[in-house]
């Protein structure tokens, strides 16, 4: 019997796992799958999803949902985390009130005031889960896709002993952009990436054993490919190797390309490539969309594919069930792995996965002026976790002062006025602090 949890069942990401799981070879009928949600209106949906899902695949799966963990949680094999916590009623203020102080984010979900605020959001309520999850299923492994993915696994990491990985499809989706780019097959595309969540580096990029690079940057002087990832391309040309996420992500993460408008209008485009407020000013209508279109696929309006999505969790699942090893890029403790990123933190590399677990593999050391911008982004991380974990709010305005973006733009003074202000606004959905 093979039991699988997913929490924020009502997450886009639940229809892609559910599914890629039935392509995972000798699973069989004798599957659970629990589905727990806060709001009863969106687990209804994920659970009718979920359940048309396994009919169309011919799978007898049980099915069982519910709003109290309790009731879900116990016999779990694997966790999957996918919470979102007051998104909606805070996804403005977390956009707004930055850009009266200069910062303009596009994204806003990991680093920066938004980054900050959805940690300090977050965490309190998947402290309380992992709480749950140690009392009613000890045994299983956690597979966080909750953003911020660093904070979130690293707090994780600091409070339980179970197995915890962070997934992302980063790394996925640009190695096949990267292929792509280069007008290669993927498969013959070879690449060796590290890192953190959001900036691993992509140091080695070849094709029959030639640097791809040269050719690459040759290619990046076509003016439309440029403008297909243009923060991206820009970085890779000054600091030697293409980075795995998107150019509107990455141009928060570093101090070049959000401080004055003139760089914002050189350097990133319209929506993920860079565009300012991308993702306050849409975000609520996603989800919106998201729901309807679950809505379409369970009256059979819309039809649900059966193709493997690219996402990590059934690949995992696959890896541990059938004892049929598998690599794949996950966010862990950096136990010596990257030799000059900080052991403390969280870091992005190669995993084993097999029947005995997770795996992950060293990686050595990162050039070093791509580490350092990795260790500025993982003090941020140190210092916004242990914010939530030791309720000091003085740490939670130190990790906004040494944020790269927010630095970039405001004095200290600004910094500190900007992180009042959103403190005083977002007080009723965090955890206060001291």
């Amino acid at each position: 019997m093979i039991k699988v949890t997913i929490i924020g069942a009502g997450s886009i990401f639940t229809k892609e796992i559910v599914v890629d799981m039935t392509n995972i070879p000798n699973l069989g009928d004798e599957v659970t799958i629990g589905l727990i949600d806060i709001d009863a209106g969106r687990l209804d949906l994920a659970k009718q999803l979920v359940e048309k899902i396994a009919a169309s695949s011919g799978r007898k799966w049980k099915v069982v949902a519910s709003t109290d963990r309790k009731n879900v949680l116990p016999g779990s094999q694997f966790v999957i985390n996918q919470i979102e916590v007051h998104g909606l009623q805070t996804v403005k203020f977390e956009y707004e009130i930055p850009l009266k102080y200069g910062v303009k984010q596009c994204i806003g979900d990991t680093l920066g005031p938004g980054g900050l605020f959805k940690t300090l959001r977050t965490l309190p309520a998947w402290l309380d889960i992992i709480r749950d999850i140690e009392k009613y299923c000890p045994g299983c492994v956690i597979l966080n896709y909750t953003n911020p993915m660093s904070a979130v696994t690293l707090s994780t990491i600091k409070t339980t002993q179970i197995p915890v990985v962070g997934l992302c499809h980063s790394i996925q989706n640009t190695s096949s952009q990267l292929a792509r780019y280069l007008g290669l097959p993927y498969a013959e595309l070879k690449w060796r990436a590290g890192g953190i969540n959001h900036m691993s580096w992509f140091v080695e990029l070849t094709h029959n054993g030639q640097d791809m690079y040269p050719l690459l940057k040759e290619k990046m002087k076509n003016p439309d490919l440029l403008r297909k990832d243009p923060v991206r391309f820009d970085a890779m040309n000054h600091l030697g190797a293409f980075v795995s996420e998107s150019s509107g992500h990455f141009s928060e993460y570093i101090p070049y390309y959000r401080k004055r408008e003139d760089l914002i209008e050189r350097h990133c485009g319209i929506g993920y490539n860079g565009g300012t407020g991308f993702y306050a000013n849409n975000w609520p209508k996603w989800r919106q969309e998201n729901d309807e279109k679950i809505a379409r696929r369970i009256s059979g309006e819309e039809e649900i594919g059966f193709e493997s999505s690219n996402e990590y969790a059934a690949i995992i699942m696959d890896a541990m069930i059938n004892n049929e090893p598998k690599v794949i890029y996950g966010n862990v403790a950096n136990t010596g792995l990257i030799e000059n990123l900080p052991d403390s933190g969280v870091v992005e590399v190669a995993c084993l996965i097999d029947g005995n677990g997770i795996h992950p593999t060293h990686f050595g050391k990162l050039p070093e002026h791509l580490a350092a911008l990795c260790r500025s982004n993982m003090a941020f991380f140190e210092l916004a976790v242990s914010a939530v974990l030791n309720n000091d709010k003085e740490a939670a305005l130190h990790a906004l002062m040494i944020d790269p973006l927010s630095a970039a733009v405001c004095s200290l003074d600004e910094i500190k006025a900007m992180f009042d202000e959103l403190y005083e606004a977002e007080k009723p959905y965090i955890a206060e602090l001291h």
